[in-house]
């Protein structure tokens, strides 16, 4: 195990799916998982919504577009093959006010340039799919778009690894990079080659090697409310039109496996990486560099950053978060509404050159080592050919020792 041929750092999906992906490949590598926490899903592969995306909200010419329409179906196929359960409920996108309505049209524009399946309702029509359903004059509807439970998907993924020859090492935290080894907190590796999925922590270790001279992780938290109105109150995930400028989605209904709905999430941005709860996890060197970045967004990003944190701080209040809701459909309480669910940081990269936000995937390697800078949302959904289209760069430039 102290020298394997390829070792990734990271045990969440995007980690298992490339180290699945390489030991299909190369069957008699050796293969390493380095995962810092002792048990898997306790960062964004498990605090994610579930929701399995059909790619419609991405350009053509994106790394996105294509991952997201092929990841559905793989992602899809492998819940029914596992017997996961899988909620095959659709999304409505709907239009809140006359001024949606082209933003509404660039979507069906993408969707048919992805070749993702998409309907354009009348109100009427989109009433007969959700009867609580708000809309201004149409929406769109997605039939491909499903929700799954992610801690199940990620441990079924778990299981085949390792019966696949794929070896999961827990509890061991990367530290430091000497002399070509990789030092953790309880010993040291020599791997032929690394691949680092290391999500929230994922600029940081690629500058070890020399990469991600340009590009931070800023850290947002998602916070979704958990409804308690009987399952099948809702009959579908219903989405507003999101602004296409920042790569957040906006305040939706989600529905869950079992047909319950939670609202959110937000994008708040955090104060350090691992900021769930209270002070846990608190770093006073990560907090420093994030809260400086945050800053020069705030002064200098290419959207409106002020408005974007000042409205996210607004839904921390919970009745704040329910009256956004109540804007995509009727019969909103606050009464019904008052579960918070875990929270989950979403790793969003920074140009900080530009100070814009990474909208697409970003990768970078050579022949020693490759680095996952940039695998936000839709990153769950795209795992399975996001990890062949890693290993491709990977095998490119390998070099078998």
């Amino acid at each position: 195990m102290n020298h394997p041929d390829f070792l990734i750092i990271g045990g969440g999906i995007i980690g298992i799916s490339i180290a699945r992906e390489i030991k299909r490949r190369f069957a008699s590598a050796q293969v390493v998982v380095l995962e810092k926490e002792r048990a898997l899903g306790l960062h964004s592969s498990g605090r994610n919504s579930g929701v399995l995306h059909a790619g419609f909200y991405y350009t053509a010419d994106s790394l996105k577009a294509r991952f997201t329409r092929e990841g559905n179906r793989s992602l899809t196929s492998f819940c029914e093959q596992h017997g996961l359960p899988l909620n095959r409920c659709g999304k409505l996108v709907v239009a809140r006010t006359a001024a949606d309505l082209p933003q509404l049209d660039e979507l069906l524009r993408r969707a048919r340039l992805n070749g993702v399946p998409m309907e354009d309702l009348s109100a009427e029509e989109a009433r007969k799919i959700e009867p609580r359903v708000k809309t201004f004059e149409r929406a769109l509807f997605s039939p491909t778009t499903s929700t799954a439970d992610p801690l199940r998907v990620l441990e079924a993924m778990r299981q085949e690894a390792e019966i696949e020859g794929v070896r999961l090492v827990f509890g061991q935290d990367f530290q430091a990079l000497p002399g070509g080894a990789v030092r953790t907190d309880k010993g040291s590796l020599s791997p032929g080659y690394i691949i680092n999925a290391a999500g929230l922590h994922a600029d940081t270790i690629a500058r070890q090697f020399g990469f991600s001279e340009h590009y931070r992780i800023v850290p947002f938290k998602g916070l979704y409310l958990y409804g308690d109105e009987p399952a099948g109150s809702f009959r579908t995930n219903i989405y507003p039109v999101p602004d296409l400028r920042n790569p957040f989605l906006g305040v939706h209904f989600t529905l869950t496996v079992d047909g319950r709905a939670k609202i959110g999430p937000t994008a708040i941005p955090a104060f350090w990486r691992e900021q769930y709860q209270g002070m846990e996890n608190f770093d006073l060197a990560d907090c420093a560099s994030t809260l400086a970045r945050e800053l020069g967004l705030l002064l200098f990003a290419g959207f409106d950053f002020r408005r974007l944190a000042v409205e996210e701080l607004l839904k921390y209040n919970r009745r704040y978060l329910v009256h956004l809701a109540g804007k995509l459909a009727t019969q909103v309480r606050p009464a019904n509404y008052t579960r918070w669910g875990r929270p989950g940081i979403r790793a969003q990269l920074m140009d900080v050159r530009t100070r814009k936000l990474e909208m697409d995937f970003v990768l970078q390697g050579d022949a020693r080592s490759f680095h996952v800078l940039n695998a936000v949302s839709p990153g769950w959904t795209c795992s399975f050919p996001f990890a062949a289209h890693v290993c491709d760069q990977v095998a490119a430039m390998w070099n078998p020792r």
